[in-house]
């Protein structure tokens, strides 16, 4: 406002020196004449008017601008004391700030202060505690040393001969409560494990469920009558003789009624001839061009049996991949025997006996059952290439791209090779209770009653022997010794030789238990 008041003045100011210089003029011009004087003083009039008017004007917007300038110098100031008072705040708070940290400060130094004097002292105190200990280290080196002397001359031996005296009998002591952790270790691992067997291999029999009775093939055909053996005989035995040049098949044609006997040890083949004489004999077209028709259409047709043989074995056991050559090599086991049991039949028993066992102790069921179903393959290619059927498995396994742990398996399941993995030791066991099994396997009767006499000779051959009873159909062999002769270190002696000659002299199915009995009776009469 007080600016505004200063410009104001200075325009009204500047209007009165205006208006003085136009009346000096108009006056001068009135002397000079009074109508020129009266136009002068007419136009000074006007134009003092104009410009007192613009005059006013120009103030009246100077004073706006004075206005409006002192309310943005008052906004401004107001805008700087606001400043100000925050900044007197920000001062006064941080200047609080400081005497606070000032303060923590000097109560820090007063506790360092205080904390320096205690470890000085406590420094002191350490090292008057440190001389202390070292002066009582010395006294008891002194009477260590004396003692030393004293025992030394009281045991008549040195300090390092009493040392090594004393670790020898720590070391026999050791070794004593050693051997007895590892005896009571051995004898719990050797009680559970056989436990754990038992169980395992009693749960995998008794979820078993197959034939009881061994299955036997024979290659015997029947006829509607005795006039079709001359038929098949044909003039001059022209038809016979084509007929076991082309399927390589011994016919065998007896007195027997109504029937002839096949003879081959090949068993497909044998089962091809099987099938041609039977179509011969229903088509009654018997001559040399029709035996070599019907025996390759035979032949094929028991090929693809072996193949559908094969894949059956495959689906019942679960496996689905394998290679179609070890399918067909599969199948063919159909049609072989051991001891009676059916090849084929024996290994998918084995290997449902071998999946439960794994699943019992928590390993690949899978891996366990190839394992077992393959394990008897070398039996169908035996008598076409020489050595075990064990090694000739393994062979064909590795050739048609079969895993390692199932070749190994293969080739250890009758110990011709040394036994590594956990699916080759349930290999071996599959096979023996499979094989094992009562009617598993079939023998002739004069073999069975040899062996089972041969067992009760060889037991009544050791001394101290005084009764043998061969039980479970020649698997154990029960031994009575006399207890006055025999102790039982001995009756383990004899256990174990009977077991060892019975390996070497004998050939059987599954495994033989010894079971070696001494007691001690004593008997008094009561009168």
């Amino acid at each position: 406002m007080a600016l505004g008041a200063v410009g104001v003045s200075i325009v009204l100011l500047v209007l009165a020196v205006l208006l003085l210089a136009a009346l000096r003029r108009a006056w001068r011009r009135a002397a000079e004449g009074p109508s020129f004087a009266q136009v002068e003083l007419e136009e000074a009039r006007r134009e003092a008017a104009e410009l007192r008017l613009r005059a006013e004007q120009e103030a009246d917007q100077i004073r706006q601008q004075a206005e409006l300038a002192a309310r943005h110098a008052a906004r401004a100031r107001e805008e700087l004391e606001e400043e100000a008072r925050a900044l007197k705040e920000d001062l006064r708070k941080m200047r609080l700030d400081l005497e606070r940290r000032e303060q923590r400060i000097a109560e820090r130094e007063e506790r360092l202060d205080a904390e320096i004097a205690r470890l000085m002292q406590r420094e002191k105190d350490l090292d008057q505690l440190e001389t202390e200990i070292a002066r009582r280290r010395a006294e008891l080196a002194n009477l260590e040393e004396e003692r030393r002397l004293i025992l030394e001359r009281t045991a008549g031996m040195t300090a390092a001969e009493a040392k090594a005296e004393l670790v020898k009998q720590m070391e026999n002591q050791a070794k004593r409560e050693a051997a007895v952790i590892v005896r009571d270790i051995e004898n719990a691992a050797r009680e559970q494990g056989e436990e754990r067997a038992r169980k395992i291999i009693t749960l995998a029999i008794q979820r078993l469920a197959s034939e009881q009775t061994a299955e036997s093939v024979v290659s015997v055909l029947h006829l509607p009558s005795d006039d079709m053996k001359g038929r098949i005989i044909g003039r001059e035995g022209r038809n016979i003789r084509a007929f076991e040049s082309v399927t390589g098949v011994n016919l065998i044609i007896d007195d027997t009624p109504e029937a002839v006997l096949l003879s081959c040890f090949d068993p497909v083949r044998r089962e091809v001839a099987r099938l041609a004489l039977e179509t011969l004999v229903a088509d009654g077209r018997i001559h040399p061009q029709r035996i070599e028709e019907v025996y390759e259409r035979s032949k094929h047709e028991v090929e693809q049996l072996c193949v559908r043989a094969g894949e059956d074995a495959l689906v019942e056991v679960g496996i689905t991949d394998m290679h179609p050559d070890l399918v067909a090599l599969l199948g063919r086991l159909r049609y072989r025997t051991s001891y009676g049991q059916n090849v084929l039949k024996h290994l998918v028993e084995s290997a449902h006996l071998a999946g439960m066992m794994a699943a019992e102790l928590g390993l690949d069921p899978m891996i366990c059952k190839r394992c077992t179903l393959l394990h008897d393959i070398g039996k169908a290619l035996t008598h076409e290439v020489e050595g075990s059927h064990a090694l000739i498995g393994a062979e064909v396994a590795r050739k048609y791209g079969e895993p390692e742990d199932v070749v190994h398996a293969i080739e250890a399941h009758h110990n011709e090779v040394e036994v590594r993995t956990v699916e080759a030791v349930l290999t071996q066991a599959a096979d023996a209770i499979s094989g094992g099994r009562p009617g598993a396997r079939r023998e002739s009767l004069e073999a069975y009653v040899r062996r089972l006499q041969r067992l009760e000779e060889i037991a009544y051959a050791h001394q101290g022997v005084e009764k043998v009873f061969a039980m479970q159909a020649g698997r154990e062999v029960r031994v009575m010794v006399m207890p006055d002769q025999v102790d039982d270190i001995q009756a383990q002696v004899i256990a174990r030789d009977i077991a060892k000659q019975i390996e070497e002299e004998l050939t059987y199915p599954g495994q033989i238990r010894v079971t070696v009995v001494r007691e001690s009776r004593a008997t008094e009469v009561a009168r």
